[in-house]
């Protein structure tokens, strides 16, 4: 077993932009609690502390890269070289055995640190930039799309977290299906386990004791399907007079989105609540008569497992890794994705049937605690490092990886 883990990443709690971070911390979290010294290294964040131990995780924000920079590529720029430079730092006081680093933003630090410390590293590709922008259409997104290439190249092996992240993979970078290893999200659902003091005080912000309240949790971009769900609303409503929707999140799309909900004239209905923080939206999940994920585009999908945690009935579509843990009518109701009779079918079946609502919840927590939880999901992480760990050592840190055909990345930016 290692010793000591360098964990790369963007962010990291209580930066959250989407389930990375929360992904990164929890996952940290369990493996420090299983004998394993992990040290995260992130980008900065304001009001936190360059160096902290949370849980038993070293966190380590990097200040180096909080000058002005003229675009998004130049920050990154700067971040994977803050990056490189604490790493460094850490490493000569005691060095890694592995590294493992999430998502593209921090290839470079995580490709150049492989090479200087000699070391296997292992990747965690939580999406692509194909998958999200269904395609690549832009000089950036080519430049994303090879950086990814890149980081799949390099690492040992490549986690992902649904059986659609490992098509995806294939398809898009040709990755062997020997190189990739799956490994699900989870939950704590401890986190979900109280009672709401005042439940229904907080309720009442939202809807009448006789209104039900559809909740929304995501960012407010066009791959998480929010839109669709608004133009559901009104036949919802018909339906469900006085069912309230509470959008929570921020996103480059928010405004359309509000544009949207005033224009189908259901803004008196509609709630867009903005970042909330984590202790305010475990007790809106409690609040909640169902929980809706209507993702275009979905590698996993972590809330829908919140809402099973928190024993809140779930309808999705059937994007990407959804499928993988959401069964139609066992644990969750789905739908089809991008279609809005199907999504107000759906939501309809739960707000309309309370025995099938308590059924849905029942199982789903059944299958949460049992199954996606972050022990489980820590054990076979730390397993996959022995397995590389062992190899490396007959192979050395590159193992069989040769270098790359310059044919295939001309390929790649087709």
């Amino acid at each position: 077993m290692p010793k000591r883990v360098l964990m790369l990443s963007w962010e990291y709690p209580p930066r959250i932009i989407g389930g990375l971070a929360r992904v990164v911390a929890e996952l940290s979290k369990q493996l420090s609690k299983s004998g394993v010294e992990v040290h995260v290294v992130t980008a900065d964040h304001p009001g936190c502390p360059e160096h902290e131990i949370e849980h038993g995780v070293h966190i380590h924000r990097v200040k180096t890269q909080t000058d002005p920079t003229p675009d998004f590529l130049t920050w990154v720029s700067r971040l994977n070289i803050g990056l490189i430079q604490y790493a460094i730092e850490i490493h000569r006081k005691t060095p890694f055995d592995i590294i493992h680093a999430h998502d593209w933003m921090v290839c470079d630090a995580a490709w150049a640190l492989k090479k200087g410390f000699g070391l296997p590293l292992v990747a965690t590709m939580h999406a692509t930039e194909a998958g999200r922008m269904k395609g690549i259409h832009t000089d950036l997104q080519r430049y994303i799309n090879q950086i990814e290439w890149r980081l799949t190249f390099e690492a040992w092996k490549v986690i992902v977290n649904s059986n659609h992240m490992a098509h995806e993979l294939t398809n898009q970078f040709s990755v062997p299906q020997s190189k990739i290893c799956l490994i699900p999200n989870g939950i704590d659902p401890e986190l979900f386990d109280f009672n709401l003091q005042d439940a229904q005080a907080l309720r009442n912000q939202y809807a009448t004791d006789s209104q039900k309240i559809v909740l929304f949790v995501g960012r407010m971009v066009l791959e998480k399907g929010v839109q669709v769900l608004l133009n559901a609303a009104p036949s919802i409503l018909a339906e469900c007079p006085g069912t309230k929707f509470l959008m929570v999140g921020t996103g480059y799309y928010l405004d359309d989105l509000k544009r949207q909900a005033q224009h189908l004239h259901i803004d008196h209905d509609v709630r867009f609540l903005g970042y909330v923080s984590d202790p305010s939206l475990l007790q809106l999940y409690k609040i909640a008569d169902v929980v809706c994920i209507p993702s275009l585009y979905e590698p996993f999908g972590i809330v829908a497992l919140e809402g099973m945690a928190a024993k809140v009935p779930v309808v999705t579509s059937d994007a990407g890794g959804l499928t993988d843990f959401v069964e139609h009518m066992a644990n969750g109701v789905t739908t089809y994705a991008d279609n809005v009779q199907s999504l107000t079918w759906g939501i309809l079946q739960v707000l309309r049937n309370p025995e099938l609502a308590e059924a849905l919840k029942h199982e789903a927590y059944e299958r949460v605690s049992k199954i996606y939880n972050w022990q489980m999901i820590s054990k076979r992480t730390l397993e996959l490092y022995e397995e590389v760990l062992k190899e490396a050592t007959k192979l050395g840190p590159d193992g069989v990886a040769a270098t790359p055909k310059v044919s295939l990345i001309k390929t790649k930016n087709k």
